[in-house]
């Protein structure tokens, strides 16, 4: 009996905001490996805000997502068939496999999936605290951010799967940190389980005078770092409350997710208070990723480092889930369960 793979590719490019329209669901054989080859079932797939970028046809940092293909993303899974040396029947591994629930690497695929240790970290983790949001959350803090013991230290989308590192992080190197996140129960999360020192619930705050009087009384010494994820007018405010010197590292502008502009309002306030802003792709910093990797990992097994899921079950849900987390539905990290 012939396996079934059943796959999700991208229909047709979203004008404006994206929908389920824009995904189609397939059935195909399940590929057999050639020489070299391996092929991995997936237990999780990763859902991440970058794709919304790779779904447009328009010039960035990667090429874009091609109509009809498999939709790009991170995977986590098991080899079930192996004709690589180097990778064994049965290894849990990471890899980009995309939305589908079998995936065949070749030789050089082979090479790029990462053999994890799911003894001490469960294995959807790899996929986030120790995996690609964590190790974001690391590289901007610690190469571009750089904070000094006493520095404040302010993150948007806190509650999500990278901001939540980020602030977690922030504190074991003494610092203050402040999220930004939408409403109330994600702030208490964020203060609460994973012991940020405030949160702003930006959703509550009715204009932009509420938002600065949010933030002088969360960061009443100013801000020293930012590590910004939305863009638009949480970015706009924080801005003019940095300090000289201030640094910001821009991870994504999810707040354009659409693909609408999202503008800087006052671009003279990085003049005036001689601010370094540094935009950043994680996937350009491979060197670092081992040695990030490794400190997450053993703060994930100690229960240093806390972290929350979203799970979607079943690969039909993938993409209502994909547009639930471009409008922030989700808690933590957005996954596909397949089995």
């Amino acid at each position: 009996m012939t396996l079934v793979n059943r796959r999700i590719v991208l229909a047709s490019r979203p004008k404006g905001a994206a929908s389920v329209e824009n995904f189609r669901l397939e059935s195909v054989p399940v590929p057999t490996p050639g020489p070299g080859e391996v092929l991995v079932r997936h237990h999780y797939l990763s859902l991440d805000p970058y794709m919304r970028g790779r779904m447009n046809d328009a010039k960035s940092y990667a090429p874009p997502q091609p109509l009809g293909e498999v939709m790009i993303g991170g995977t986590a899974g098991q080899v079930v068939a192996s004709r690589n040396p180097s990778v064994a029947v049965g290894d849990w591994v990471v890899g980009m496999g995309g939305w589908q629930e079998y995936a065949r690497h070749d030789r050089q695929g082979a090479q790029a999936l990462r053999r994890v240790d799911t003894r001490r970290v469960p294995l959807a983790a790899y996929l986030g605290p120790v995996g690609m949001p964590g190790v974001t959350a690391w590289y901007g803090l610690t190469m571009i951010l750089r904070p000094k013991p006493g520095d404040t230290v302010i993150v948007s989308a806190a509650a999500g799967a990278v901001g939540s590192v980020v602030g977690q992080l922030a504190k074991r190197r003494g610092c203050r940190a402040i999220g930004i996140a939408g409403g109330r129960t994600k702030c208490d999360y964020v203060v609460d389980e994973l012991g940020f020192d405030a949160c702003i619930d930006y959703k509550a705050a009715a204009d932009a005078a509420a938002l600065d009087a949010a933030l002088a009384d969360a960061a009443p010494n100013g801000i020293d770092a930012c590590f910004e994820n939305v863009g638009g007018r949480g970015l706009d405010a924080v801005l003019a409350r940095m300090n000289a010197f201030g640094r910001v590292a821009v991870c994504g502008m999810i707040a354009g997710f659409d693909g609408t502009p999202v503008p800087i309002t006052n671009p003279a306030l990085i003049l005036r208070s001689r601010l370094m802003l540094q935009g950043f792709i994680v996937f350009e910093h491979e060197d670092l990723w081992q040695t990030a990797a490794a400190e997450l990992a053993a703060q994930v097994a100690s229960g240093a480092l806390k972290y929350r899921e979203t799970v979607a079950e079943g690969l039909e849900r993938a993409p209502a889930a994909f547009l639930g987390l471009l409008r922030g539905e989700n808690l933590g990290k957005q996954l596909v369960r397949l089995s």
